[in-house]
């Protein structure tokens, strides 16, 4: 194996074991059959929601689809605190 191909084989290692880091962190769980934001950090990405024909965003956390109600419903557990919320790139690591 050339240079090149050794160092293709370390970046697509550093990729996976990222990968797998991400993966294992769960933001959400459940209590009292709700979800609830586990650990103060939250995830995800940010996706059309057809049902409000875009109207408002539907989130993806851990996997699962949730909606701006779902999410806000969340959040209202934390009233009166801070938050800071950054929007970032999906190749970014966050």
């Amino acid at each position: 194996m050339d240079d090149a191909g050794a160092d293709l084989f370390v970046l697509l290692g550093r990729l996976i074991k990222r990968m797998r880091a991400a993966l294992a962190v769960r933001h959400l769980e459940k209590q009292d059959g709700r979800l609830s934001i586990a650990d103060f950090i939250v995830r995800g990405r940010i996706a059309y929601d057809f049902q409000t024909d875009g109207r408002t965003p539907m989130l993806v956390i851990d996997g699962r689809e949730v909606t701006w109600e779902q999410f806000g419903g969340m959040l209202m557990t934390f009233e009166g605190w801070q938050f800071k919320l950054e929007i970032r790139d999906l190749s970014e690591e966050v």
